[in-house]
């Protein structure tokens, strides 16, 4: 049985939970995997603490909840100081790599970077960060997740008017994947 624990976190307003929905509708829907959805955020509306939480499995999921993730998607450091001390001992770390410095990590963690904040404000649409992220994701975790079943989401779950901004995020940030340091590309430039 393949079981996948993934915990996107960041603060309010970083569309962190609409990234969560997103990828649990991929994988379910597009990949015709389980998937369970959860979120946590703080009691403010926006700029609190966020995060969402997505079970993955080939099999029915009896235990929906988190508990040490295999993946955590981190875009804020006070978001990664939280859960960072909560992960698998050979997770794979995702960070905005202009708004978290990494540390204390077990031995085994794997640390992939981007600056996808800055890349969405090069796009002109800062919010769409979270989907950078989604993008990157897709192609750094595509054992769990493929990249069209992800680009699906995205358009079924941005609203139309900015549908192609996002698109462009998406595309951006999956490019990234593919040219980060260790496949032998530039890494964050």
């Amino acid at each position: 049985m393949m079981r996948t624990e993934i915990r996107l976190a960041g603060f309010g307003g970083q569309g962190i939970a609409r990234a969560g929905y997103m990828l649990g509708k991929a994988v379910a829907v597009g990949d015709g995997n389980e998937a369970v959805f959860t979120q946590e955020y703080g009691p403010e509306s926006r700029g609190g603490a966020s995060a969402a939480n997505i079970v993955v499995s080939d099999e029915p999921i009896d235990e929906p909840f988190v508990a040490l993730p295999d993946i955590l998607v981190a875009m804020y450091q006070a978001a990664f100081d939280k859960y960072a001390p909560k992960i698998a001992a050979d997770a794979r770390v995702v960070i905005d790599s202009d708004l978290v410095e990494p540390h204390d990590l077990p031995e085994g963690a794997e640390v992939l970077t981007i600056p996808a904040t800055r890349i969405a404000e090069e796009l002109g649409v800062k919010i769409a960060a979270n989907v950078v992220m989604l993008g990157f994701l897709a192609a750094v975790a595509d054992d769990i997740v493929s990249a069209e079943s992800l680009r699906d989401a995205v358009r079924g779950g941005v609203p139309a008017r900015v549908l192609d901004r996002n698109l462009e995020a998406f595309e951006r940030g999956h490019r990234h994947g593919f040219e980060r340091d260790d496949r032998g590309g530039d890494g964050d430039a």
